[in-house]
Parts: structure tokens; C-alpha cells; sequence
């Protein structure tokens, strides 16, 4: 398990199936105050993506607020059904976990193709969400674009390929240290031992393929350009400059589509895809200003009003 001190996983039955989620061993911490609001870390998609994204960052607040962080359905530590869930069913499951929180609405913090379904939940249900705080939100079809065009979109769309594929080339250490090196960073240096296993782990969970081919396939994208205008959420932005899959220029269009509900959009020099993992100190401070920002609606009692 790749757990930081201090937290323990839980697992919670919901109607697709069980959720692990990691949260604070209260042995190790003190309660966080009783007015404080959840916290919510959700991960992205990718071959071994799993709450592990965010262990760099979310032992930060756990003094302060409660923190919670799960595994998506066919992610990590979480069921890995037999089929693959569709955008419709994932954004089914963050309503659902959200739901089980409480009376007060959470932060939630997400990166992603993740964060660009929690923005549509959050569209559907403003009463659920108190803030966003979003790394590199995207469809994935975003401005029309075609997430089934690419070579290896249609290579793993052909029956058994796709599974020699990844069994062969991305539920392996060499493909996982490959895909963070050439897609998730922008300095390598910063790939740790722990990651690379952290990732593998995650991937080779049975049916583990289910989920990340269909990911892969381009069968969970959207055009989040489409949804954005209607989002009254108060949101932060953050975007790694040097990001590839969601390069910048696609940032910096889907958040003037509205000012309105992101009034901040950190763009972070020489960082890639998940500054969660490969700054997560500056990730932590962008994080904890948006929190504390007496201007923001995140941090007050009246946000669903």
C-alpha cells in the first residue's frame, strides 16, 4: 500500500460498486475543527492511476480539514468491474460519493479528465460542491476536438491488441516510468521509485485494463467547452505550462469561456501534467491561498446561496 503516515483506507459500498477512499487515522490526528468543510482529492485517468496522485499533497490539510481522497471505480484499491463505466456512470459515482459526505458541501479537488466530470457534476448539482480547485480540466474532445483520431486510439480499439498492449507496454514498469516521463512530467528527475510502483500496482489490479483501455480509447471524453459557461461553482485553475495531452492553449480557452466562476488561473512554468506529484509543494500553497483568500466564495457559509 502506498499510504502516507497518518492516513488509513476505508471502503464504502455505493451502487456501483465498493469505493476505497484514504482519510486521516484520528489515532494520529487531532479532530479538525467542527465548522472546517471535507476536502475531496480525486485523481485523473491513466494505466495506474489511483489516489497515490495526491498522497504529495492532501497530508498538508489534515490538521485543518477533513480529508478524503478515493479510488474511482476501476482504479486502485476500488471494485474493477468486468465492463467499462461510462462518463454517465462516473459522473453517477462522484454524485454519489459527494452525497455521502454530510451536511456541508466539500471542496473538491481534482485533476483531469476527472476534473472535467466534476465539473459537470457540479453544474448538476451546485449544492453539493462549496469550491473547485482543478488541475488541467479536460474533456478530452474539447472545441471539437477528435479523442479517437490518434494511432494508438485505433490500435487499441482492435480485439486482443489492446489487451497485448497493455499488458505488454503499459501495466509494466518500463512503460509506466515511460508514459509519466513523456506525457505526466516536465522534469523527469522528479519520477521517484515510489511513483513508478505506486502506479504499477495500481495497474495490475485484475481488470485493471477494463477501465484505463476505455480511457485510452477515447470513450470517456467530452466536450467540456460545451458545459463550462454554466458552471457557478467558484473555481481555481491550475495548469501546467509545459502539460502535453492538455497543452496550455487549450487552458487558456476553456477558462475564458467563463471568468465569472474561475476567477483564478495559476499557469506554472516548466511543469507538466500532475504538479500534484512533481511540484506538490507549490500545488500545496496554491491550494491552502485559495482556502484563505477572504475574497474567495469558496471559503464561506453562504456559497450554495
Amino acid at each position: 500500500m502506498f499510504i502516507p503516515p497518518g492516513f488509513v483506507q476505508r471502503s464504502q459500498v455505493l451502487s456501483q460498486g465498493t469505493v476505497a477512499h484514504v482519510e486521516a487515522d484520528p489515532a494520529f490526528w487531532s479532530a479538525p475543527p467542527g465548522s472546517a468543510w471535507p476536502l475531496v482529492f480525486i485523481h485523473g485517468f491513466g494505466g495506474g492511476s489511483s489516489s497515490y496522485e495526491w498522497s504529495k499533497v492532501y497530508p498538508a490539510f489534515a490538521a485543518d480539514y477533513p480529508v478524503l481522497a478515493p479510488d474511482l471505480i476501476g482504479w486502485g484499491q476500488s471494485d474493477h468491474p468486468d465492463r467499462p463505466l461510462t462518463t454517465a456512470d462516473y459522473e453517477a459515482l462522484l454524485t454519489e460519493f459527494l452525497q455521502t459526505l454530510g451536511p456541508e458541501p466539500p471542496v473538491v479537488v481534482a485533476s483531469s479528465l476527472s476534473a472535467a466530470m466534476v465539473v459537470r457534476v457540479a453544474i448538476a448539482h451546485p449544492d453539493l460542491i462549496r469550491g473547485l480547485v482543478l488541475v488541467a480540466p479536460a474533456g478530452l474532445a474539447d472545441f471539437g476536438q477528435d479523442p479517437g483520431s490518434s494511432l494508438i486510439n485505433q490500435i487499441v480499439k482492435l480485439p486482443l491488441v489492446d489487451q497485448l498492449l497493455y499488458r505488454g507496454a503499459i501495466a509494466t514498469a518500463e512503460g509506466i516510468k515511460l508514459f509519466l516521463t513523456q506525457r505526466q512530467f516536465a522534469d523527469p528527475s522528479q519520477i521517484s521509485d515510489e511513483m513508478v510502483a505506486a502506479y504499477l500496482a495500481s495497474a495490475q489490479q485484475p481488470n485493471a485494463d477494463v477501465a484505463a483501455l476505455a480511457f485510452v480509447r477515447g470513450d470517456l471524453s467530452f466536450d467540456l467547452a460545451v458545459d463550462l459557461p454554466q458552471l457557478t461553482t467558484p473555481t481555481t485553475v491550475i495548469w501546467g505550462e509545459a502539460a502535453q495531452i492538455t497543452d496550455i492553449a487549450t487552458g487558456r480557452r476553456l477558462v475564458a469561456l467563463n471568468p465569472t466562476a474561475v476567477s483564478r488561473f495559476e499557469v506554472l512554468p516548466g511543469v507538466g501534467l500532475t504538479p500534484q506529484l512533481e511540484v506538490p509543494g507549490v500545488t500545496i500553497g496554491i491550494i491552502q491561498q485559495c482556502l484563505a483568500d477572504p475574497q474567495s466564495r469558496m471559503n464561506t457559509p453562504d456559497v450554495r446561496a
